[in-house]
């Protein structure tokens, strides 16, 4: 199928540079500033990628009302699409985790920005982190979400709605990010800062990452999962190279 089944316009999408054809490794034979943008799902309809956000239902597609889900043997839904865009073709992709997450923020826009968080904490992207931080001036004082809908959320203590409750802590550790769980440590712990290395106080300094006053703040450390689990049981349970840290109480949001 050559076209999008809800705007009938072909599967294809532009881009607005030639420094987008570079990072998206586009063919020379492709046309100037053309690259793919298909999502077939299991029921055989086309949309470009945008088209299907925006008319969606979960669990059905938005043309035909065709149930496009299914069950793993293991009874987790998913919805399994062959998706083609400017990185390549993917066959089998499950759509469903960023389907549920785009229905949920067209419900919550304010909390685009901490999705995004969450995300740079499970990259281990200290720069975006700290971009972030940076653009606070622009909504005053606080890293918040976005306030356009009256309501201001504490980024770096969000707690994910759609992953369990994980903070960005829970995550970093998860992901193996030391950088990230220093970062945050440092920024939304009451953590003693004789506590860190001198080389990550260093660092910190150098990319102006400095701890405000935490009075009346939640320690990040004593934040816990839907399950009731603190980043350090999280670390306790990974092992590994979390062990020294558990062993060292840098997690450990009680004084001792």
């Amino acid at each position: 199928m050559s076209q999008c089944t809800a705007c009938n316009q072909p599967l294809t999408v532009e881009i607005d540079s030639e420094d987008d054809e570079e990072e998206y490794n586009v063919p020379e034979s492709s046309s100037r500033n053309v690259v793919p943008d298909s999502v077939e799902l299991p029921c055989g309809c086309f949309f470009h990628w945008a088209c299907l956000l925006e008319a969606y239902e979960l669990t059905q597609c938005p043309k035909c009302s065709t149930n496009i889900s299914n069950f793993t043997p293991a009874g987790v839904e998913q919805i399994l699409c062959n998706v083609e865009n400017e990185g390549g073709r993917q066959e089998g992709l499950d759509l469903l985790p960023y389907l549920k997450e785009e229905s949920y923020l067209k419900a919550f826009p304010e909390e685009r920005k901490c999705r995004a968080f969450l995300e740079f904490c499970a990259d281990g992207d200290v720069g975006a982190i700290l971009d972030m931080l940076n653009s606070r001036d622009e909504e005053g004082g606080e890293i918040k979400g976005d306030v356009s809908s009256g309501s201001s959320i504490d980024v770096l203590r969000y707690q994910d709605p759609l992953g369990n409750l994980n903070t960005g802590l829970h995550i970093a550790i998860n992901a193996g990010k030391d950088d990230i769980v220093w970062l945050l440590l440092l920024l939304a712990s009451s953590l003693d800062t004789q506590s860190f290395p001198p080389d990550v106080l260093q660092a910190a300094h150098t990319l102006g990452a400095v701890r405000e006053d935490q009075t009346g703040k939640a320690d990040i450390r004593a934040l816990e999962d839907s399950t009731g689990r603190t980043a350090e049981g999280l670390a306790k349970e990974l092992g590994g190279k979390w062990t020294t840290w558990v062993e060292e109480r840098r997690l450990c949001p009680v004084p001792y």
